[in-house]
C-alpha cells in the first residue's frame, strides 16, 4: 500500500523528487535573505525579491525541548503528543532558521553541531495522508 504524502504548507521547501531545500527569498534592493519567502523586505521595505533556495546544511545555534502540546489552534498535530526538540540552525552566509530537530534527546545535542535538512512526518490525516514537514538532523561526525 502506497502512503500519500503532502507538504505541511506549499512554498516552504522543495518537494520530491527535487533535492530537499528550504525556499527563502532575497531582497533585490538590500540583499536580506528571509525564510519563509517574503515579497516585502522587513529591512528596507522593498517590494522586490527573488526566490532563493537555502543551504541544506548548517550548525546548531541553540535548542530547547517542547515538552507540552502547543495550543490548538494553530497546532493541528496528533492528539497523542510526544515531546520533541526545536532548534535554531545557522545556514552559513544566509540566516538562522527555527526548526524541529530529529534528535529528541537534548543530551545528544550540542551547540555548533553540524546539521542537515530532512523531512519528517508532522501528522497523519483521517484518510491516511501523511503530512510532512522539514526538520534538521545531526550529521554523523567522526
Amino acid at each position: 500500500m502506497t502512503t500519500t504524502q503532502l507538504p505541511v504548507a506549499e512554498g516552504l521547501f522543495t518537494w520530491p523528487p527535487a533535492p530537499l531545500r528550504l525556499i527563502g527569498s532575497e531582497c533585490a534592493s538590500c540583499g536580506l535573505v528571509s525564510f519563509p519567502a517574503a515579497t516585502d523586505c522587513v529591512r528596507c521595505a522593498s517590494r522586490e525579491s527573488k526566490e532563493r533556495l537555502l543551504a541544506d546544511r548548517g550548525t546548531l545555534w541553540t535548542y530547547t525541548t517542547q515538552n507540552f502540546r502547543p495550543p490548538s489552534p494553530p497546532y493541528d498535530g496528533p492528539e497523542e503528543f510526544e515531546p520533541y526538540t526545536v532548534g535554531y540552525v545557522e545556514l552559513p552566509g544566509e540566516l538562522v532558521v527555527e526548526a524541529r530537530l530529529t534528535e529528541p534527546d537534548p543530551e545528544k545535542l550540542r551547540i555548533g553541531q553540524p546539521m542537515s535538512l530532512t523531512l519528517v512526518p508532522y501528522t497523519v490525516r483521517d484518510d491516511g495522508t501523511e503530512v510532512m514537514t522539514f526538520a534538521f538532523t545531526p550529521e554523523e561526525t567522526s
